[in-house]
């Protein structure tokens, strides 16, 4: 068994809890009630043109083990968003990354910014958990999926929610599913979740599969200004960086120089 397939079995452990009658009934509830999401898309092109920087907030990871053991989520929000952060990402899985609720909802209370929760969303009842914690996005991982329909309908109820979608892709073929269940935000990542190894230079040339009209994200082993302008030259509108800002002495000053990189002209 790969790491994914690990972490699905997991999470399918973690869905049956949540479709108990009284969770799944108060989910709905605190879901329906929630306040409108902030625009998690729209904050993905610039006005000037230059590349949105997606600010990840992690504390540890499956292949680097602890990040940012004592991260507090409010105070690297605001950090974030000072250094010109578009978009937040926050962790809320717990075996794997030492994530949960209360940092996403920590690091949204402390900014104006739109917050991804990245997790390894597989059944409906994690969406309206997602709108229930105060979500703006979700994020849905091709590769989880052996079945279209279910990708399709996860993304259909995630919109109805009111929640904007990253559809996370690692190749043409992927890529090529995402666009079909509608997706308008497309994720890029370099890093197979299967073996956890990562390949920038694939990801530079699969921008090329994702139309104009959608919005392409380059994710993972993006950690220098370099990267961000690799990226940016090859047409991407948006860089998800996670690693290399919870572990910078100073994540303000350096997602200040990444948010400088300007995009490239389409």
């Amino acid at each position: 068994m790969n790491v994914l397939d690990e972490i699905l079995q997991t999470k399918r452990d973690e869905v049956a809890r949540l479709h108990e009658p009284s969770t799944r009934d108060a989910l709905r509830e605190a879901a329906s009630a929630a306040l409108p999401a902030r625009d998690f898309a729209g904050r993905l092109r610039r006005t000037d043109g230059r590349v949105a920087v997606v600010a990840e907030i992690k504390r540890r990871s499956p292949s680097k083990g602890v990040l940012a053991a004592d991260l507090d989520p409010g105070a690297t929000a605001r950090s974030y968003e000072r250094g010109g952060a578009a978009a937040l990402s926050v962790l809320t899985d717990g075996p794997y990354f030492g994530g949960c609720a209360d940092d996403l909802q920590e690091a949204r209370a402390a900014t104006e910014l739109p917050v991804l929760r990245k997790d390894f969303t597989i059944d409906a009842a994690q969406l309206d958990e997602a709108r229930a914690m105060g979500a703006d996005a979700v994020l849905l991982i091709v590769r989880a999926f052996d079945d279209d329909g279910k990708l399709h309908d996860l993304h259909e109820h995630a919109r109805a929610l009111g929640l904007g979608v990253l559809v996370e892709t690692h190749d043409g073929p992927e890529i090529e599913r995402a666009l079909a269940v509608g997706a308008t935000v497309v994720g890029v990542n370099a890093r197979d979740l299967t073996s956890f190894s990562e390949n920038l230079d694939q990801v530079a040339t699969l921008r090329t599969h994702v139309p104009t009209d959608v919005v392409a994200v380059a994710e993972s082993a993006i950690r220098s200004v370099a990267d961000v302008q690799r990226m940016a030259e090859a047409g991407f509108d948006a860089v998800l960086v996670g690693e290399a800002l919870v572990t910078a002495a100073d994540p303000e000053t350096t997602l200040q120089s990444l948010t400088e990189i300007p995009g490239s002209a389409r």
